[in-house]
């Protein structure tokens, strides 16, 4: 639906609309079938909640993502052992190109545990983990696929937050309605969620933007997002240590989180 459209008809909804809340304006569904007449309600909550003119064009040419769903409906790593996982995941090549890493350019992750504490295993952990060290950050539009989860009747509470975030992006010009992701909304080296982009982004390079398909800005605004999480300086990281837990806080996933602290005290060993 064209924008000019869209804001029309939410001018024209009148007050008896206004009235009815957000769950009126906002059905959810399970099919493409209400996708479109769902962003029309959906937009009145992206406008409450600040989102501009560019963040709602975006929101207006949102496409209902069906690989997302179907990656959505699919997940398997939930269901493997940890051996399992980290196998599929390519641990041991992870470890050995992160410890290659971490030696070209110490200073950079000596200056991340300096500020955020967070030591250099864990950030690039979660660089190769995510990404292959920024090798595939995704082909789904960021924009598309967070709205469509949004839609989404399984966990749209969960998802609604960071379509916000995605569209307040657009508005900043951090992202655009073209942005490629993960099939999830997940964006740059690091694959946040927009609403956790939005809110722990770090401008570590000084150019002016919060960019997350630049390294550096994305290595500290990990960094960022676990300090402000909860990280304790100094602290360790393994299961049953007080940092263990903000790994959880970046991934659901109990082999993930065991794959990150695994893989990070060998690549700092």
């Amino acid at each position: 639906m064209p924008y000019a459209r869209l804001i029309s008809t939410l001018a024209s909804a009148g007050c008896a609309i206004a009235l009815a809340g957000t769950a009126a304006l906002a059905q959810c569904g399970n099919t493409a079938a209400g996708f479109e007449a769902w962003k029309s309600g959906f937009a009145r909550e992206a406008q409450q909640a600040g989102v501009k003119a560019r963040g709602l064009e975006a929101l207006a040419g949102a496409q209902y993502a069906t690989r997302t769903i179907a990656a959505d409906r699919n997940q398997k790593s939930f269901r493997y052992t940890l051996s399992k996982f980290m196998a599929v995941r390519g641990a041991d090549t992870i470890v050995a190109q992160g410890r290659k890493r971490k030696a070209r350019s110490p200073d950079f992750y000596a200056a991340l545990e300096r500020q955020y504490g967070v030591p250099a295993g864990v950030i690039i952990a979660i660089h190769g983990m995510e990404t292959a060290f920024g090798g595939f950050m995704g082909d789904s539009s960021v924009v598309s696929a967070i709205v469509t989860l949004t839609y989404d009747c399984r966990r749209s509470d969960f998802f609604a937050p960071h379509a916000i975030g995605a569209l307040k992006l657009v508005d900043q010009g951090a992202i655009t309605p073209a942005t490629k992701g993960a099939k999830h909304g997940e964006l740059g080296h690091t694959q946040f969620l927009p609403g956790n982009a939005l809110q722990y982004g770090v401008d570590a390079n000084g150019d002016g933007r919060v960019d997350f398909y630049n390294q550096t800005d994305a290595l500290a605004s990990t960094a960022n997002f676990l300090r402000q999480k909860g990280w304790q300086p100094g602290q360790g990281y393994q299961e049953g240590q007080p940092n263990f837990a903000v790994i959880k806080q970046w991934n659901a996933a109990t082999v993930y989180q065991q794959s990150i602290a695994i893989m990070g005290a060998r690549i700092d060993g």
